[in-house]
């Protein structure tokens, strides 16, 4: 099993998660986090952190979310490891609960 960040990240890339995760798994884009899902120790102690609700357990996925799953082990493997907080992108609380982000997912 392996956590998942999903759409409602996008736009927002709260790092909160970032800072309780005890093996560094999380990487960063432009304007989206990802999981390592081979990084991923399945501790869960990220998801309850994300202030936008954006990270479920693998077999917890909602179904409209399930090719994040994919998304986030190739886009693992291409973006770097962060490993310390940061500050939420300028308009996250704008972002936060608008559907069909994707779209702006910046690679």
């Amino acid at each position: 099993m392996t956590y998942v960040v999903t759409e409602n990240c996008i736009r927002c890339k709260y790092t909160d998660c970032v800072e309780v995760c005890p093996t560094d798994c999380f990487h960063e884009g432009p304007n989206f986090l990802v999981i390592n899902p081979v990084a991923c120790i399945d501790c869960s102690l990220c998801a309850p952190e994300c202030p936008a609700d954006a990270i479920y357990a693998d077999n917890e996925l909602p179904e409209d979310q399930a090719h994040f799953l994919e998304l986030n082990a190739e886009l693992a493997e291409v973006w770097p490891v962060i490993a310390e907080p940061k500050s939420p992108l300028p308009d996250a609380e704008l972002w936060n609960e608008q559907g069909d982000k994707l779209q702006f997912l910046e690679r």
